[in-house]
């Protein structure tokens, strides 16, 4: 998955967390901050080491909202995906 396609996804994800007015603030800021830590690894060159602590956080995102939020979680998994698709 290019890196566009990533990007895409991110400001999906932010626009999604804007709209949802369900989502206390901690659970924002958390979503918000992973955000930036998956657009701060794309910044880096791609040949740099891969953040796994990165992954896993989105990972256990995807599994606290999927119950409460299913379309953040679909976000989440998707991104997930396009950052192993990225070897990240």
């Amino acid at each position: 998955m290019p890196a566009s396609l990533l990007q895409q996804q991110l400001q999906q994800l932010r626009a999604q967390l804007a709209e949802q007015s369900t989502l206390s603030d901690s659970e924002r800021d958390e979503l918000l901050s992973l955000s930036l830590q998956i657009e701060q690894q794309l910044a880096q060159d791609m040949g740099g080491v891969a953040d796994g602590n990165l992954v896993d956080g989105v990972n256990l995102a995807v599994e606290r909202f999927e119950v409460d939020h299913p379309t953040l979680s679909v976000t989440l998994r998707s991104i997930v995906q396009g950052l192993a698709n990225m070897g990240i």
